[in-house]
C-alpha cells in the first residue's frame, strides 16, 4: 500500500485529471480514502462502474453527492461499453487546463482498487488490450504511458487496495467479489449478504427464489437456496458453504436483482 501511494502522490503532479474507478453498488467502500488527501485542487473524475448492477435510484443519489463536492465529477458507466467510455474522455479533456491546447494532450491517470474494473477501462479506452483482466489483481511494476487521440493516459504502478479497518466495508467488498474467496469463508459473507438483502430488497430475492414469504433468518434463508440450487451432501443435508458460494454467485452476476450496497448519506447501508 505505501508504494502504490508513493508512486500516485508522485504522478499526481504531473497529469492534469484523475480517474477513480469505484464499483457503483459500494462506491465508498470500494474507494480507498488515502487517495483524498494526495489530491488537492486537481480535478476529480470518479466512474461508478457496472451500474447496471446497481440500485439506479441509489445511484443517482451516489452522482448527486458526488458532484456537489468541490472538483469532482461523477459519471455512471460501464468501463466494457465504448460509446460509454469516449463521454469520459471527452469529459476529461474539457477538465483539463490543456483543453484546446495544440501540442498538449489531457494528461489523464487511472487509479482504483483490483476489481473494480480499472483494467477494463483502461482497455477500452486505449481500444485494445493492454491491462490484465480478471479476477486476480495484477501487479503492475512499472508506470505504463497509453498515448490516445489528444490524451495520455497513466496507469499506476503497484497494487491500491482497499482500506479493511470498517467490518462492514469489509463484507460488502466480499459480498460484491471485490476482494477474494480467501479473505472471509463464504457462509460468513453469504449471511450478512442475506440478512441485507431480507431487509432492503426482500421482493427481489421473492421473484428470484419463488416464494410467497421469506425464511425467519438469514441462516434459514441460506439452507432453502441451497436446497433449491441443489446444494446437498450426504443424507439430504445442505452444504452451507456451497450455498453461501452459488447465492453469492448469483448475487454477483446480478440475477438477483439491481442491488446497492450502501447510500451515500454517511456511507452508511440503504435503510428501508
Amino acid at each position: 500500500m505505501g508504494k502504490a501511494l508513493e508512486s500516485i502522490a508522485d504522478l499526481i503532479k504531473k497529469v492534469d485529471v484523475v480517474i477513480e474507478v469505484l464499483d457503483a453498488r459500494l462506491p465508498s467502500s470500494s474507494s480507498n480514502h488515502q487517495l483524498q488527501a494526495l489530491r488537492r485542487t486537481k480535478p476529480w473524475v470518479k466512474v461508478l462502474n457496472k451500474p447496471d448492477l446497481a440500485d439506479p435510484a441509489v445511484t443517482a443519489a451516489w452522482l448527486k453527492q458526488f458532484k456537489s463536492e468541490t472538483g469532482v465529477s461523477a459519471v455512471a458507466i460501464s468501463a466494457k461499453k465504448q460509446l460509454e467510455v469516449k463521454k469520459l474522455i471527452k469529459l476529461c479533456k474539457e477538465l483539463s487546463p490543456r483543453n484546446g491546447r495544440l501540442g498538449f494532450p489531457t494528461r489523464v491517470m487511472v487509479v482504483g482498487i483490483p476489481n473494480v474494473g480499472k483494467s477494463t477501462l483502461i482497455n477500452t479506452m486505449a481500444g485494445r488490450s493492454l491491462a490484465k483482466v480478471g479476477d486476480k489483481p495484477a501487479i503492475t511494476t512499472v508506470n505504463q504511458r497509453i498515448e490516445l487521440d489528444g490524451i495520455v493516459l497513466s496507469d499506476t504502478p503497484g497494487v491500491l487496495w482497499p482500506e479493511m479497518d470498517d467490518q462492514e466495508g469489509a463484507y460488502r467488498l466480499a459480498a460484491s467479489g471485490a476482494i477474494g474467496a480467501n479473505a472471509l469463508d463464504y457462509h460468513t459473507v453469504g449471511l450478512f449478504a442475506a440478512e441485507y438483502l431480507m431487509r432492503r430488497y426482500p421482493e427481489l430475492l421473492k421473484s428470484r427464489y419463488k416464494v410467497a414469504e421469506l425464511s425467519e433468518s438469514p441462516s434459514a434463508l441460506i439452507e432453502e437456496i441451497g436446497r433449491s440450487l441443489g446444494c446437498l451432501i450426504a443424507g439430504g443435508e445442505i452444504d452451507l458453504n456451497r450455498a453461501s458460494e452459488a447465492f453469492l454467485r448469483e448475487l454477483r452476476a446480478g440475477k438477483i436483482g439491481r442491488i446497492s450496497f450502501e447510500e451515500p448519506s454517511l456511507s452508511q447501508e440503504v435503510d428501508s
